[in-house]
C-alpha cells in the first residue's frame, strides 16, 4: 500500500479538541518463569475527542499489550501508572466497573476476524452480546444490531442475523467485528491490526469504513498497526513504539516528511513509494530483542547508526520540542539534519 498522506479535515478544523484518554507513566509487566518482564515501559500520551492516533512499531514492541492494559483485559498484567478516561482513573476501578466501561465507553476491534468470532454462534447473537450484557432488552438489542450492520454495509442485515460465521467473507467478518465494537456507541475505538489477513482491496474498504464511521460519529480511534501506508491514509497523529517505549509522537504529516527518531526514519524508508523507484527496499537493520533482553540505555542503540556511548548508557527522555512533537533520542537534532 502506498503511503499517501490524507489529513483528517475534521481534526484540522479543531472542532472538538477536548481530552478523552490520558495515559500517564504506564508500565505493564507480565509474569514468566524467571519473574516479571516489563513489556510496556513508562508510556504517556493523550488522545483527544474525535482524534485518530496510530500506534506503530514492529511485532513485539508492546502495542497490543498497551491496548489490552487500557481495557484492563488481562488479569495477569501488573499495571502501574494511570489510565484516565475523561479524568476517571481506570486503574483504580473494580472488574465489575470495567465491565460497564468495555463496550459502552471503549470498544475494541481485535486482531484477525477469523479468530475474533465464535464459529458456533450466529452472527446476530455475537453482535447483540454487548448490549445484552449491559441490560438492553433483546428486542431492542436486535433492532440496534441490524441498524449497525446496515451502517457498516452488510446487505440484508435482518436476514443475515442468523447466518453462521463461515457464510461471511473475510471483509464481511471484519465488518461484523467492527459492529460488535460499535454497537454500544463508545467514545473510543481501539482497532488492533484491523486489516490483518485481508487483501489490499478489502483493506482499503475496511479503512474507508473506519474513516467514514469515525467522522460521522465523531469517534476517537487508536489504530494499532505496523503498516505505514495504513497510517498515512488514516491517522491524524502517530505514536512510534519500540521495545515498550514511545520513541516519537508527531502529527502524521510531519512524521512522514521529517521523522526525527532513527527508528521512525528506518520504518519509513522501508515503505514502497510510487514516486521513488529502487531496486531493493532497505530494511530496518538488525532484529528487535525480546523485552527480557532489553539492553541498557536506548533500546534501539544496537540497531542504530547514530548510537554513541550516551545511547548505550542512558535511556533518552521523551522530550517535547518547540513544535509540540515528542522524541526520545539523544541525537534528535542530528537525526533532523540527516
Amino acid at each position: 500500500m502506498n503511503a499517501t498522506f490524507k489529513p483528517n479535515v475534521v481534526a484540522e478544523a479543531g472542532a472538538d479538541s477536548g481530552g478523552l484518554l490520558s495515559v500517564r507513566d504506564l508500565s505493564v509487566s507480565v509474569p514468566v518463569a524467571a519473574g516479571n518482564v516489563l513489556i510496556v515501559d513508562h508510556v504517556s500520551f493523550d488522545l483527544k475527542k474525535a482524534e485518530r492516533v496510530a500506534l506503530v512499531g514492529e511485532s513485539g514492541s508492546g502495542k497490543s499489550v498497551l491496548a489490552r492494559a487500557i481495557m484492563r483485559l488481562n488479569d495477569s498484567y501488573r499495571i502501574n501508572g494511570r489510565i484516565l478516561l475523561e479524568e476517571e482513573d481506570l486503574t483504580a476501578k473494580s472488574e465489575a466497573h470495567m465491565r460497564r466501561v468495555r463496550g459502552r465507553r471503549i470498544g475494541m476491534v481485535f486482531q484477525d476476524a477469523m479468530t475474533a468470532l465464535d464459529p458456533i454462534q450466529p452472527i446476530g447473537k455475537q453482535v447483540m452480546e454487548t448490549l445484552i450484557i449491559h441490560g438492553t432488552p433483546k428486542r431492542q438489542a436486535r433492532e440496534r444490531a441490524i441498524a449497525v450492520l446496515k451502517e457498516l454495509g452488510v446487505r440484508d442485515a435482518a436476514q443475515r442475523m442468523n447466518a453462521a460465521v463461515h457464510e461471511f467473507s473475510g471483509g464481511m467478518r471484519q465488518r461484523v467485528v467492527i459492529a460488535m465494537a460499535l454497537i454500544a456507541d463508545p467514545a473510543l475505538l481501539i482497532a488492533d491490526e484491523p486489516t490483518t489477513a485481508l487483501d489490499t482491496r478489502v483493506q482499503m474498504q475496511v479503512l474507508d469504513l473506519l474513516d467514514d464511521i469515525s467522522e460521522r460519529r465523531r469517534l476517537s480511534v487508536m489504530l494499532i498497526t505496523h503498516d505505514m501506508g495504513v497510517v498515512a491514509s488514516f491517522a491524524d497523529r502517530v505514536l512510534v513504539m519500540y521495545s515498550g517505549r514511545i520513541v516519537e509522537d508527531a502529527p502524521v504529516g510531519r512524521l512522514f516528511s521529517a521523522p526525527l527518531h532513527p527508528y521512525s526514519r528506518s520504518l519509513l524508508e522501508a515503505v514502497p513509494r510510487i514516486d521513488h523507484v529502487v531496486d531493493r527496499l532497505p530494511a530496518v537493520p538488525g532484529t528487535p530483542l525480546p523485552p527480557i533482553l532489553r539492553p541498557a540505555g536506548c533500546a534501539f542503540h544496537p540497531r542504530c547508526a547514530l548510537a554513541t556511548d550516551i545511547c548505550r548508557d542512558i535511556v533518552p527522555a521523551l522530550r517535547t520540542l518547540a513544535d509540540s512533537r515528542r522524541v526520545a533520542c539523544h541525537h534528535a537534532d542530528t537525526g533532523r539534519e540527516a
